[in-house]
């Protein structure tokens, strides 16, 4: 009978962003159910760098229009735009550059901020909620730097961090094999950022995500939600496609990109596209790592994770529906290589992830301005995994009436 006096909430999507929130509103005494068309955790999610990223980066820039001839010239890049979608992306674009303008950057960094400076410890919270402190590694990451100009061309970012009170080492010469020996001496830079911890399996996290909030009682619905109604008494009916109905007192939208279908059907379209992000996942990779490492200037990452080292990053624009091309990751495996000169390709797989992304960087995370109950999660680009125990708590907070601990103006809806 208890039961049956909880608040309802259906939250769409069962990626880290949606299972995190699941959880976080199943614990706070919601009665939750979860629908997704796939298994949890097998999306966006499963292929991820396994990163809690604190040095948050704004996509765009006052420089950014001149780098975007080569987007379309070079497929080997660290973006690559397709010209058969170039003209899709145009508006999209657009409000890209617009992010980019001083003013505008300097208040998506202090928004993007705002997030990660709660981020590890949120984080480290969820863990322990769910009796899994063990899956967040407490070595760090280090950024590298082949040249010295490479390193100049950053030293605009470390200001940056420096700005929001970031911990960071800048090492070189020996510095940098002591930390990690299966680097190349050629690397003439390494920052090293103590913060930024790795996830021992991003997948594993989101089925032990899945199987707490279970535990506490959430209901999961395997199906594709195709639309949302309200009703005059304030309540909503999820909608899937077999015609099946859900009753509830609130909805999530935590479904990546494609949330933006679904606002578009509530009449609040969203610049939600679809950032296209591959992996190489080598079981047996001939060297151990103990940091994660990236490379700046080539947009990519290297991160032991999930049993293996994966090699991952970059970002392709060609849409939701275009086939992947694998050539991407094996540049990225060919660039990994040069790094770490024993890294061998050995029981390989390679894999393609659709990264939700909006054209200022940083996330939705907001009730509907449309239809009361309705809240949104989505848009986190290369952070979800980053972000999501700190979006969950964020949507717990606005959903039992919590005063949350960041200003929401930023993240809200209808700021476009």
């Amino acid at each position: 009978m208890a039961d049956e006096t909880k608040k309802r909430v259906v939250v769409v999507g069962a990626g880290v962003i949606g299972a995190s929130i699941a959880f976080e509103l199943q614990r706070r005494g919601l009665a939750v159910t979860l629908v997704d068309k796939g298994e949890p955790g097998r999306g966006t999610s499963f292929g991820n760098m396994a990163s809690i990223a604190l040095d948050f980066a704004a996509g765009s820039g006052p420089s950014t229009w001149k780098k975007m001839p080569g987007w379309l010239l070079d497929p080997e890049g660290p973006v690559w735009l397709r010209p058969s979608y170039a003209a899709k992306m145009l508006p999209w674009f657009l409000r890209f550059l617009a992010a980019g303008r001083p003013s505008r950057l300097r208040q998506i960094e202090d928004a993007g901020m705002s997030l990660s400076q709660r981020a590890l410890g949120d984080f480290r919270q969820m863990l322990e909620a769910i009796g899994a402190p063990e899956m967040m590694t407490e070595e760090g990451c280090l950024a590298i730097y082949e040249t010295e100009a490479e390193f100049a061309a950053d030293r605009g970012h470390l200001a940056m961090m420096q700005r929001y009170g970031l911990e960071f080492e800048v090492l070189s010469n020996g510095a940098i094999q002591y930390y990690e020996p299966a680097l190349s001496p050629s690397i003439a830079k390494a920052v090293l950022l103590p913060d930024n911890k790795s996830i021992r399996d991003p997948y594993r996290l989101v089925v032990k995500l899945f199987d707490a909030a279970r535990a506490a009682g959430t209901i999961f619905v395997s199906g594709a939600v195709r639309n949302i109604e309200h009703r005059g008494d304030g309540t909503a009916v999820v909608l899937l496609e077999d015609n099946s109905r859900i009753e509830a007192d609130s909805v999530v939208l935590a479904a990546g990109v494609h949330t933006r279908f679904l606002a578009e059907k509530l009449g609040e379209p969203i610049p939600l596209e679809t950032e296209r992000g591959y992996h190489t996942q080598i079981m047996k990779p001939g060297i151990a790592m103990r940091y994660s490492v990236i490379w700046p200037h080539r947009a990519f990452m290297v991160t032991p994770t999930a049993g293996g080292i994966r090699v991952g990053g970059n970002v392709e624009l060609a849409g939701l529906d275009a086939a992947p091309d694998f050539r991407r990751p094996r540049v990225l495996v060919r660039h990994a290589q040069r790094a770490l000169p024993g890294l061998k390709l050995e029981e390989a797989t390679e894999w393609m992830g659709h990264r939700p992304a909006l054209p200022d960087t940083i996330p939705i995370i907001s009730p509907s301005s449309k239809m009361p109950g309705v809240f949104y999660a989505t848009g986190h680009g290369h952070l979800g995994l980053t972000y999501a125990a700190t979006t969950a708590r964020l949507i717990g907070d606005m959903m039992t009436g919590t005063e949350p601990p960041v200003d929401m103006t930023p993240f809200r809806i209808d700021r476009y």
